[in-house]
């Protein structure tokens, strides 16, 4: 079956995926800084608001007695000084400046100690810092399509995305190693949280994405994701996974769902098919109403035997969209080519119009019609 696939110029590919690499790698910097925001925000409270009172004090008690002036830019490198136990020259008597001289290394011990501390988290929790960067990545997508839940469905939905050219974002509290392993494999970024709160489905880009796909197993799940998906971008297309068709036709009268599919109802009419023989190759639900494809052959002492191609589509309501015979194929075939037992038919049609047509067909084959 050929898919299709939306391609970018490689150049504009290209430096399509360099600036958000360097997006991304800035806003990962940006979290990075933020995981050691107390220790940096000690330091510099220490050195500048620290510099500045010290030079203030040291002024007013030794400009006076014929010293120099501790000038504004001094001031920084003087709390280093005292941080790393290099006296800027003997000590001070003045007791509101000797204060420092004693502060500064306990302050230093603090920040040295938390920024270590912070430093050993990150280094061995490696899962945390990959989530930072997934999530920095996702950051950057606009016009994408996220989605929540990347089990046996979700994968294959991502997959197929992905090879149709599209950007995707994928939400799962905990994947397996292996789906985790190709999503990383496929270039889509995981949102390691739960589809259900809003949280996940900011960090996934839903205010900037085209489609929310919900593939979770639970339909309340699936239910409490769509509420949180429309709730933050009322205009997006959703598509749900659902498995109580009751449940899925409230959702689209209600959630206003734009589709509501049933993995068992997309598969009865395979299995069904594969059980005498016949390939269902499609099926879809187009306003209301199912359509399928299916690869037949024509049965001897069937009603289709000597009929034309005409004559079996006006009566039937189908379209023979592939005719075979031997080892020729012929694609639409001309109407008036007869129709012979053995032959090989492709017949698009509703669904109830397929159902009708296998057992007309199989009934001519045991003689009753």
């Amino acid at each position: 079956m050929t898919s299709t696939r939306l391609v970018l110029p490689s150049g504009q590919r290209r430096r399509t995926r360099l600036a958000r690499m360097l997006r991304a790698a800035w806003r990962d910097s940006s979290a990075l800084l933020r995981e050691f925001r107390r220790p940096l925000m000690a330091f510099l409270f220490v050195t500048l608001v620290g510099g500045f009172v010290y030079g203030e004090l040291y002024n007013r008690a030794r400009v006076p007695k014929g010293e120099a002036p501790l000038a504004l830019i001094d001031r920084p490198y003087v709390m280093l000084q005292l941080m790393i136990l290099e006296t800027p020259g003997e000590a001070p008597p003045e007791p509101e400046l000797i204060i420092f001289w004693y502060a500064l290394p306990v302050a230093a011990v603090y920040i040295v100690g938390r920024g270590v501390a912070d430093f050993v988290r990150l280094f061995f929790n490696r899962e945390e810092r990959r989530s930072a960067w997934e999530e920095a990545v996702a950051s950057t997508y606009r016009n994408h399509i996220i989605v929540a839940g990347v089990g046996h469905v979700g994968l294959r939905v991502a997959r197929t995305l992905v090879h149709m050219g599209f950007e995707v974002v994928a939400i799962d509290q905990k994947a397996r190693p292996e789906i985790d392993k190709e999503l990383s494999e496929l270039g889509i970024p995981m949102i390691a949280l739960d589809a259900r709160t809003p949280l996940a489905l900011e960090k996934a880009g839903l205010p900037h994405a085209q489609a929310f796909v919900v593939c979770t197993s639970s339909d309340h799940t699936n239910l409490e994701a769509i509420m949180r998906a429309r709730d933050l971008n009322p205009d997006i297309r959703i598509v749900a996974r659902m498995w109580d068709n009751q449940f899925a036709n409230q959702l689209n009268r209600f959630m206003g769902v734009q589709a509501v599919l049933s993995a068992s109802d997309l598969a009865a009419p395979s299995f069904a098919g594969a059980a005498v023989g016949i390939e269902i190759t499609q099926t879809l639900h187009i306003r209301g109403v199912d359509y399928s494809m299916i690869n037949m052959n024509v049965e001897p002492g069937s009603f289709m035997d000597h009929s034309t191609i005409d004559t079996l589509q006006e009566d039937n309501e189908i379209d023979i969209v592939l005719h075979g015979r031997g080892g020729s194929m012929i694609v639409h075939p001309d109407g008036d080519i007869p129709v012979q037992a053995g032959d090989m038919l492709v017949i698009f049609a509703r669904y109830d119009k397929i159902v009708q047509l296998v057992a007309r067909n199989r009934r001519g084959s045991n003689g009753a019609d």
